[in-house]
């Protein structure tokens, strides 16, 4: 048996020695990359102020006026749809004495601050600010919201505070080409909540990564849908993973709309689980579809963004409305035992003398996830993964 030994005094170096060994030979991540928290700075400057992050489907902004708001790499941003129909991103942070304006999701005319009343046309333009004609140097066109970049794709609106980004449509290219047929962007979104888990942000990524462990964590749920040799776990590429497994039609919504004459054979009960790095998991079915969208709250929390609903080619079923009711609450109890598990590992990684085994063939994804974690800390590293 071969082994590497890690550095325990530097998490990135001992990341390094467990992705320098072909996947044939690859073991989970060390415990220190999950637990230490100049691991997670380290995140923070280069992954989540630098990469595309998921701010959720842009149903959620249909109409002018409409935002949600939220933080990443610690940074306050607005996400709205402004009066031209498009949809922006900007500091969430007033340019008069730096309170936050906006809180969750809504409707707005306009972006009021809750300190001052300074206030903000939706194209982020100031467009007026009480008591202010008594300072000379006052100038309101010099106080423009700062702008972040911001970018729609197949219906998710990501952000980035990267100022010189990388084309998402090019990046995820493969993506759209894999799942062309279920024509994503016209999936709707029924349902949206924020939770806080206590484990680490790649826990749970890597348990959405890997369905290894659906027969045992979700036995009392969807475990008996999926058979562990029908699933598919082909190699990584540089911006996303993913796997494929088969659903049967006693999920008859998992199946593909009698209308749908894009997908077939197959693909009709095919279940695409979607990685998109950093935190964007998607499980697509051919009827549904459910996410996550993940953001570290120091080592041991994970902000989760959960959201869903059906495609669009069952909106007009007389039966959809319950089908939408029972695929919430299966989705609840699938997301209470996935919550189990990973708060367990992470219990677990964090106890002394916890070490790492081998992987499955089943849980490729993991290993792909764990080179693109290393690629963002050395960007001389070479991964083993593809490289589309």
């Amino acid at each position: 048996m071969s082994t590497t030994k890690r550095d325990l005094s530097d998490p990135i170096e001992s990341l390094r020695a467990s992705v320098s060994l072909p996947f044939e030979q690859a073991h989970a991540m060390p415990p220190e990359v999950y637990t230490s928290k100049s691991f997670l700075e380290s995140e923070l400057q280069n992954i989540f102020k630098k990469d595309w992050f998921c701010v959720g489907r842009a149903s959620a902004l249909a109409e002018p006026g409409d935002y949600v708001t939220c933080e990443l790499a610690d940074q306050p941003i607005i996400v709205l749809r402004d009066q031209k129909n498009s949809i922006r991103a900007f500091s969430n942070v007033c340019r008069h004495r730096m309170s936050t304006l906006l809180e969750g999701r809504g409707k707005t005319k306009s972006i009021v601050c809750p300190y001052h009343a300074w206030t903000y046309n939706l194209d982020g333009s100031l467009r007026g600010a009480p008591a202010m004609n008594g300072n000379t140097a006052f100038c309101k066109d010099r106080y423009s919201l700062p702008v972040i970049a911001c970018e729609e794709w197949l219906g998710w609106v990501f952000i980035t505070l990267n100022p010189s980004p990388s084309n998402i449509s090019e990046e995820l290219k493969g993506v759209a080409e894999l799942v062309e047929g279920y024509n994503m962007t016209d999936y709707s979104e029924t349902f949206f909540e924020e939770h806080l888990w206590d484990t680490n942000w790649k826990v749970l990524a890597e348990n959405f990564m890997e369905s290894y462990h659906l027969p045992v964590c979700h036995a009392g749920t969807i475990g008996g849908l999926s058979k562990l040799d029908e699933m598919i776990c082909p190699p990584g590429e540089k911006a996303f993973n993913y796997h494929t497994i088969l659903k049967d039609d006693s999920l008859r919504i998992a199946m593909a709309h009698p209308k749908n004459t894009r997908l077939h054979g197959d693909e009709r009960r095919t279940t695409f689980l979607l990685a998109i790095y950093p935190s964007l998991l998607i499980t697509l079915t051919p009827g549904y579809f459910w996410y996550l969208s993940l953001h570290p709250k120091g080592p041991g929390q994970v902000h989760i963004q959960f959201g869903g609903g059906m495609s669009d080619d069952y909106k007009d079923d007389a039966d959809a409305q319950q089908n939408l009711l029972e695929l919430k609450t299966l989705l609840d109890e699938v997301n209470e035992e996935d919550r189990g598990c990973t708060e367990k590992v992470f219990r677990g990684l964090s106890a002394d003398g916890a070490e790492p085994g081998h992987l499955s063939h089943l849980e490729r994804p993991n290993f792909d996830f764990a080179q693109y974690l290393m690629s963002r800390m050395d960007l001389d590293f070479q991964p083993f993964t593809k490289v589309s």
